[in-house]
């Protein structure tokens, strides 16, 4: 992929493979394909969307680049300034454990969870101020000031300091969980299915509060999710992921507009419609997920893709640019219209 002057994030031929151990020695005997081979960028200041099924690998795949998990293989580079105001490629892969932690000031991460992803023997006020000792930014009075700025950022009280996460509400957790990330002033956050434990009415407040101080703080998202409503809203580009691999990236618009995978597709096809009164036609994929321990030969998708020729179980196809920056893995994207009406 070709990299241009505000791209943030250029991660290149991603890998996480996880060891399938058996017997009384504990031998490897096979792996778990989690992530295996993805490439995309974010610039700088957008949102880009990853979705796909339970268990495709994307939670994993956000992990990786923050070396949260440690990735088998890949390059996962971040553009910044040194000192002198020039620009820097930090490769993230091989920084040791002082750079790594310096990193976590530019790179930070929201969970899913936002009771388990903080400490209940805590307050607040520690949780959050616990960054800002760590990484000697700030002490004392000045830490504590520092805190609730943050909190009132997102939309919480100064008195709220004092309190245990057990004290809060789930929507009220997440901003918490927000704050923190916003602690060392990043550039890029990981939205690690921000919404997904909340109501539907606190999930609309989430997003508008991660849009606002996207505006303010000048913030670039990869916002990880299962919901396509959700990543519609909220996304610049959207990228689709299947069994480990990516098989489609594009603008918003164009994505929803003209999808060129047959999984895409099936996935659009199953975003409800608010109006009861409009019919939309449901793809059904037959077959359920292969295994990514032994994931099948060619195209991944071949078992349950509608459209499937021989070549997909064959030939791997590859995730290319069909113009306008529509990447896809598909050996018939530019066809797919067609074979819809064979």
């Amino acid at each position: 992929m070709p990299i241009t002057n505000n791209v943030l994030l250029n991660v290149e031929g991603l890998k996480k493979y996880f060891p399938v151990r058996k017997g009384v020695f504990r031998r490897v005997v096979a792996y778990v394909k989690a992530v295996d081979n993805v490439n995309f960028f974010i610039r700088k200041g957008e949102t880009l969307g990853l979705v796909g099924e339970s268990g495709c690998g994307k939670t994993t795949t956000g992990r990786s680049i923050l070396r949260l998990t440690e990735p088998t293989a890949g390059k996962v580079s971040l553009f910044s300034q040194n000192t002198n105001g020039q620009p820097a490629e930090i490769d993230v892969t091989k920084l040791g454990r002082r750079e790594l932690k310096e990193l976590r000031k530019k790179m930070q991460i929201i969970f899913q969870d936002p009771y388990s992803s903080l400490n209940p023997r805590m307050t607040v006020g520690h949780i959050i101020g616990e960054l800002l000792i760590i990484h000697r930014i700030a002490v004392g009075k000045e830490k504590n000031r520092r805190v609730q700025e943050l909190l009132e950022a997102v939309g919480l009280k100064h008195q709220h300091m004092k309190r245990y996460p057990h004290e809060f509400s789930g929507g009220q957790r997440q901003r918490i969980g927000i704050a923190r990330a916003l602690a060392l002033s990043p550039k890029l956050i990981i939205c690690d299915e921000p919404v997904t434990a909340l109501d539907v009415s606190i999930q609309a407040q989430i997003l508008n509060l991660l849009n606002d101080l996207q505006s303010e703080f000048g913030l670039t998202y990869l916002f990880i999710a299962h919901d396509l409503s959700v990543i519609k809203h909220v996304s610049n580009r959207v990228a689709v992921m299947y069994l480990g691999k990516l098989v489609e990236m594009s603008e918003n618009d164009e994505l929803f507009k003209n999808p060129k995978h047959p999984y895409t597709e099936a996935l659009i096809s199953a975003v409800p419609v608010a109006d009861p009164d409009i019919e939309k036609g449901r793809i059904i994929l037959k077959g359920d997920v292969p295994s990514p321990i032994d994931p099948p030969p060619g195209c991944n998708f071949y078992s349950r893709c509608p459209y499937a020729q021989s070549i997909c179980n064959e030939e791997e196809p590859e995730f290319k640019d069909y113009g306008g920056d529509h990447y896809v893995s598909c050996h018939f994207a530019d066809s797919l219209e067609l074979m819809k009406s064979r």
